[in-house]
């Protein structure tokens, strides 16, 4: 069976491509993995729940530099996320995700056994025996018409391949996720999840337990919860610049007035509002029709080529006589600035940096506007210089995408609405939880 793209997602620099189906080396891991598994009754493969305004909302811990971000799934010992094999109460264990909205599955390294795992923060997840057979939707979602051939009719195989040469191959699992509400509710619906048993370290790897999907597809953990009627097919996310931040599914905690909207393409697989106009402290650049994606997987903002080459004279120019020199001694990122002195915090350079902007088109006459000052484009670097967080996106593969990562989007509310199908942002106090019922923004 051959492989298929169907999503990516950047992290560190490179480009992660999302690729699914089987391979004659993957053959005889899965039939090691089937012999090895555990054999029981199936659980039933759904729970339909009456829709009610209500959310979800997890913590999430790290930072765009040094750390990226990561949900913090020591929540999940605490009850707010907590997974349950077989359905059967038993102590929750901690998982350290990657929060992604550029793909849609969701997968745990597994112990089932696990044939070749990575070192991961927490032990392997132990799954039930609640496999997704082959031709559920969830399934077909994954794999083309073409290629979703079903070796095992009883089960769901996937295979997960990176840019970097990083990769994870298992089965879709449905598991007990025991859900805190805004409305003081407690479920526990079944979610499918990729058990994952093979995993391949990649270039730019760090530990982690699993990735957890917030695409636009069937998988995407936001798609299934939506189906069961638990919450509206709404992401957000808030990212404070001091670390840390928080993650929700679901529309009834912020007021949809006070967000600036803009249309989802409707051809794109990922959360794209279609294309943009540069602008550089309010004025017109002359880069337009750039096509542009939002992707918390990627910690820095890409732009193409063009438009890159273009922001770097710009900012270059503007820096001109200001006592800024470049640092080619650092290489915390491709470019870096540094002062008479180290510099401590944004607050100390960015009376040098000027605001640049992507307007989306809503309509003929309106649009919406997304502005970039400088904490949004600038890291401070262990050797106390300004780094630019805008790096050149064709260099890794991304052609002529745009992609607006985790620095862009911090000390915002950034929403994702499935429903209307529309991508939001309003600043936000990103530095704790919201209090229940009520609004963050």
């Amino acid at each position: 069976m051959g492989k298929e793209k169907v999503g990516f997602c950047v992290v560190g620099g490179l480009v992660l491509v999302l690729f699914l189906g089987s391979s004659i080396t993957s053959d005889d891991k899965r039939q090691r993995w089937r012999k090895a598994m555990i054999s029981g009754e199936t659980m039933a493969s759904s729970m339909l729940f009456n829709r009610v305004p209500s959310s979800i909302v997890l913590p999430l811990h790290g930072n765009v530099y040094p750390n990226g971000t990561l949900l913090d799934s020591y929540a999940i010992i605490h009850g707010d996320l907590q997974l349950c094999s077989s359905g059967v109460w038993t102590p929750s264990k901690p998982y350290f995700l990657d929060v992604d909205t550029g793909s849609d599955l969701t997968w745990l390294q597994c112990d089932a056994p696990c044939v070749h795992c990575t070192k991961a923060p927490h032990p392997y997840y132990r799954p039930s025996n609640n496999l997704v057979a082959c031709m559920d939707p969830i399934c077909q979602s994954l794999h083309s018409n073409d290629d979703h051939r079903c070796e095992n009719p009883e089960q769901c195989d996937y295979e997960v391949e990176y840019a970097d040469g990083g990769s994870s191959l298992g089965v879709l699992v449905r598991d007990a996720f025991n859900l805190n509400f805004t409305n003081e509710k407690r479920q526990s619906p079944l979610l499918a999840l990729g058990c994952g048993y093979d995993q391949l370290p990649g270039g730019s790897h760090h530990p982690i337990d699993g990735v957890l999907g917030l695409g636009k597809g069937k998988s995407s953990i936001a798609s299934q919860l939506s189906s069961l009627g638990l919450v509206r097919n709404v992401i957000g996310h808030c990212l404070s610049r001091r670390g840390g931040g928080f993650l929700f599914f679901g529309d009834d905690l912020y007021d949809p007035s006070r967000v600036a909207w803009t249309p989802m393409s409707p051809d794109a697989k990922h959360y794209s509002p279609g294309l943009a106009e540069l602008t550089f402290d309010g004025k017109a650049t002359g880069f337009k029709k750039l096509l542009t994606t939002f992707d918390s997987g990627s910690s820095y903002t890409y732009l193409n080529s063009q438009a890159y080459q273009g922001l770097i004279s710009l900012l270059k120019k503007e820096l001109s006589g200001k006592p800024l020199r470049e640092a080619s001694d650092d290489q915390t990122l491709p470019l870096c600035w540094k002062g008479r002195k180290p510099f401590r915090s944004i607050r100390d350079v960015e009376k040098y940096f000027k605001t640049f902007a992507l307007s989306f088109t809503n309509d003929r006459k309106s649009k919406t506007l997304l502005e970039f000052p400088p904490e949004a484009y600038l890291i401070i670097s262990s050797k106390g210089n300004a780094c630019l967080g805008i790096l050149n996106g064709t260099e890794v593969g991304l052609n002529d995408l745009n992609v607006i990562g985790d620095i862009s989007m911090q000390d915002r509310v950034v929403i994702y609405d499935n429903e209307k199908e529309r991508i939001g942002w309003a600043p936000g106090n990103c530095n704790g939880l919201p209090k229940s019922r009520s609004f963050i923004i």
